[in-house]
């Protein structure tokens, strides 16, 4: 428990520092399990209120329960929430679903261009409007300087190579070799004009770490994760067309813990059911280095 909220304190503290130190900040939310625990450690972070909007790029192929379940919360926790996606590639059928392009083509275009655009306040964007209960355009979207992504460093390789303070340049593009080095909490916060911030403060979180907390926090989360009846379950949540569950009789937290413990998966990579994956060679870095999560 006490490595736990040492994980926590570091995580809150990094969350502070950005938010002090980055203007126009927001925090990727894609409803999975790390980017709810960022939440609820966001939510800690400010006594219970997030300063900063949260941004979730929709492919329009999520599983229908995520969506659902995002805008649960957006009510209930009364979040400053924004929407942004590819609408030209999903209007031209510009997609692997579509038939007209593969898996790393639809990632780049459904989440890469999708995020840079709605970052930089160039592709559409809409807002829930809590009065009216519903999600509105959005008139004169200015840009995100900097943005908070729940990626952990042992989730797959590229994402071993992060900083807490990561730059991107002003296409979003990651040089892996330019990054500052991170010595204790010593953290470099302050970038030249047009860099694009991401700060990552599960980078040293595991998928372990992740639902011990869950556990010890009682934090809801998808019933995605869980087998229903049917021995199956999801252990990492994508687009329905490029991700598969996971054969699993885990139907609660601490099944699943168990199962990371000393079960089936303490051994399996986290996503060895995300098919882009495979088609990057097993690595995420591709995408990555054009700006994709």
């Amino acid at each position: 428990m006490d490595h736990l909220y040492e994980l926590e304190n570091r995580s809150v503290y990094i969350l502070r520092e950005a938010y002090a130190k980055i203007g126009n900040l927001g925090m990727l939310w894609s409803m999975g399990k790390d980017s709810t625990v960022l939440l609820w450690l966001a939510r800690k972070a400010f006594f219970g209120h997030v300063p900063f909007p949260l941004i979730h790029i929709d492919t329009h192929f999520k599983i229908p329960e995520m969506i659902t379940y995002r805008d649960r919360l957006v009510r209930e926790l009364g979040l400053d929430m924004v929407v942004g996606a590819n609408l030209a590639a999903l209007e031209a059928k510009e997609t692997f679903p579509d038939g007209k392009l593969d898996r790393l083509g639809c990632c780049a275009a459904l989440k890469t261009q999708a995020l840079r655009q709605t970052l930089d306040g160039s592709g559409p964007r809409v807002r829930f409007d809590h009065a009216r209960g519903e999600y509105l355009p959005e008139k004169e979207a200015q840009a995100f300087q900097g943005v908070i992504v729940g990626v952990r460093a042992d989730e797959e390789g590229s994402r071993s190579k992060e900083r807490y303070f990561s730059a991107r340049d002003s296409r979003s593009e990651w040089k892996v070799a330019n990054q500052a080095p991170e010595f204790w909490n010593q953290y470099k916060t302050e970038f030249a004009p047009g860099t694009s911030v991401r700060v990552h403060p599960l980078l040293d979180w595991t998928e372990l770490d992740i639902w011990e907390y869950i556990r010890a926090e009682n934090i809801p989360t998808v019933s995605l994760y869980y087998n229903q009846g049917d021995g199956k379950r999801y252990r990492s949540l994508g687009c329905w067309p490029c991700t598969a569950p996971v054969e699993s009789e885990a139907r609660n937290v601490d099944e699943i813990i168990e199962e990371l413990k000393v079960g089936k998966f303490a051994t399996i990579a986290e996503r060895s059911g995300r098919a882009q994956d495979k088609d990057d060679g097993g690595s995420l870095e591709t995408l990555r280095r054009d700006g994709y999560m």
